[in-house]
């Protein structure tokens, strides 16, 4: 296991006077992918939003690649290797396809410079060729299992050290979201980037994910390796839809 990129200590989130995360303790090593799991409303989405800044942390600390984050500006975390796929993608529907992948590597622009950019670009459509095939389409006009792609891809561009991904199988059908799932690996595998997977398909993400952590109310109910979790009586029951023995 490599180091730990990622690092959430006593993690506290409330929204108005309603507290969604209570004490949330976790870690991310490089080269991981690790899930996050539990019914809606158990805070996975204000976890990941805590995480990339998009929701301010009541309480407890956020460490990425070494560094304290927990009150950083969204957009200072991008640059600093992160990148978030949020729940329902998110895409600029009204511009193309190739529009919304330049806008994924729009930080990077001046110093990478645009040639570098077109070869990654193309590195994406080699991934995604269907992403090729609607490049000068609008983003709107793709399917749900197009638009995860292209949301992946944008996030992908953004060259993050940690890709934070909500949901990417919401809304899709089943063969579609294995495929997704299936990319998710891929990504650690091959372009060797690091995953948080927030997903509600439990057995979809343990199959791809080294370890997982259960939330309940904004707690962490359980954590431990992808076997672990899948073998466990109160998982079982709770999120794969089998009986207690």
């Amino acid at each position: 296991m490599g180091k730990t990129i990622l690092k959430v200590q006593d993690l506290t989130a409330r929204y108005g006077p309603i507290q969604v995360l209570h004490g949330i303790n976790l870690q991310v090593s490089e080269g991981e992918i690790v899930s996050l799991l539990g019914a809606n409303g158990a805070g996975k989405t204000t976890l990941l939003n805590c995480i990339c800044g998009l929701h301010s942390a009541k309480e407890g600390t956020v460490e990425f690649d070494g560094q304290e984050i927990t009150r950083i500006p969204a957009e200072k975390v991008v640059r600093q290797g992160m990148a978030h796929v949020p729940e329902r993608r998110q895409i600029f529907s009204t511009l193309s396809v190739e529009d919304n992948l330049w806008l994924g590597a729009s930080h990077r622009m001046r110093e990478a410079g645009k040639q570098v950019i077109l070869q990654e670009i193309d590195q994406i459509y080699q991934r995604f060729p269907i992403l090729r095939e609607r490049k000068r389409q609008m983003g709107g006009t793709l399917s749900g299992g197009q638009q995860q792609m292209l949301a992946i891809g944008r996030a992908l561009l953004s060259k993050p050290k940690l890709l934070l991904l909500d949901e990417p199988s919401l809304g899709l059908a089943p063969l579609i979201a294995k495929e997704i799932l299936q990319i998710v690996q891929e990504i650690r595998d091959q372009w060797g980037t690091t995953v948080l997977l927030v997903e509600q398909n439990a057995i979809g993400a343990l199959a791809v994910s080294d370890r997982a952590y259960v939330l309940q109310t904004g707690t962490v109910m359980l954590e431990g390796t992808a076997k672990e979790i899948v073998s466990d009586s109160r998982v079982q029951s709770a999120y794969l839809g089998k009986a207690h023995a």
